[in-house]
């Protein structure tokens, strides 16, 4: 009994490595155990290869439906390099069907010159094309450690501005997607004023977007208090995209009571956007009557034009009506004459009467 219980464990186990592992083509493709911890694995690996690689492992996935891969008209699959002009568009004509979302990501770094030249990120039915690469898969790779070194490369500087962007970019999000407590702090810390606006722009959004309770409260905070108006204006964005049932209504103060006429505007467009038609309609409406820049208003009126149809054409009537500030109600006119929507083209009619 304890034999056969050992099989299925080991079955179990590789199993378990063999769906994580994505789908390899068209690569020399070699395992490595990680051995004295992720960081020491990846240098060594750096230090020996010259010439181009990939290198990958998995981690365990934030819950969600989370697919990442490439698609091509009915095609799905990825190639990591470019795609000389005699192959298939295609990677594989074999569909996987999820019926769930992901257990784990795939992080990839493509290594050359003993340097990391770009970070990609995947789910692991993605079929991939290594393009006649070697590609060196680890197992046992640690979250824990995986966020770490994804930290220090977001923070690399070497490259050129567009590299270091996307690599940035790449490792940022990466970091967001890992089912692991450490992705808190360390996006918390690329977010922080000391790191480039680019960086703590896509934090931001990724605190906001995967990272629950605790990515609403950085953000929260951040939307209140960062000395920079555009990271405020990003983080109401970023309060869209969360979750949390208090999020909107962070949207709405912000709207309410930032500083920065253009949080304020901006702010406004998100909510007529994501909120629901109450929330949206209340916080536009004491804008419209109550804010002190014109600028903010005609926004405001603006924002009118996001809600849906049904419920913005109405308002924007009512306001090109009634409201006492000339501005606003030559805005709404103007706005409702691109809506082409029947009403308010018989309103304009009313009016040129």
């Amino acid at each position: 009994m304890t034999s056969a219980a050992s099989v299925i464990t080991a079955l179990a186990a590789a199993g378990c490595l063999l769906a994580q592992q994505p789908q390899i083509q068209n690569a020399r493709l070699e395992t490595r155990q990680v051995s004295g911890g992720l960081d020491a694995t990846l240098r060594a690996i750096l230090n020996a290869q010259s010439s181009p690689a990939w290198v990958g492992y998995a981690a365990p996935i934030i819950a969600g439906d989370r697919q990442m891969c490439c698609w091509n008209d009915d095609q799905r699959g990825c190639f990591l390099e470019p795609r000389p002009s005699d192959r298939a568009v295609a990677v594989a004509t074999n569909q996987t069907v999820m019926l769930e979302g992901p257990t784990h990501l795939v992080v990839l770094y493509r290594v050359e010159d003993h340097q990391i030249g770009k970070v990609r990120v995947f789910t692991p039915e993605c079929e991939l094309d290594g393009g006649g690469l070697p590609f060196f898969w680890l197992t046992g790779a640690s979250p824990s450690e995986s966020i770490r070194f994804l930290l220090n490369l977001a923070k690399n500087t070497t490259g050129t501005a567009r590299e270091q962007s996307r690599r940035a970019n790449a490792a940022v999000s990466a970091i967001a997607l890992h089912a692991d407590p450490s992705a808190d702090p360390a996006l918390e810390e690329l977010a922080a004023p000391a790191q480039p606006e680019a960086v703590r722009r896509q934090a931001v959004f990724w605190l906001g977007n995967a990272r629950g309770k605790r990515g609403f409260e950085v953000v929260s905070r951040i939307a209140r208090e960062d000395p920079n108006e555009r990271i405020r204006e990003h983080a109401a964005f970023a309060l869209t995209q969360s979750k949390e049932p208090e999020a909107l209504s962070a949207v709405v103060r912000l709207a309410h009571d930032d500083r920065s006429p253009r949080v304020r505007g901006q702010a406004l467009f998100w909510l007529a956007q994501r909120a629901g038609q109450k929330t949206a309609e209340s916080a536009i409406a004491d804008a419209i009557a109550n804010d002190p820049e014109t600028e903010v208003k005609k926004k405001a009126v603006f924002a009118l034009t996001q809600m849906p149809r049904a419920e913005g054409v109405p308002l924007l009537i009512q306001v090109a009506r009634t409201n006492r500030n000339p501005t606003v109600r030559k805005q709404a006119m103007f706005w409702l004459g691109q809506s082409k929507d029947p009403r308010a083209l018989a309103f304009i009619e009313e009016v040129l009467k």
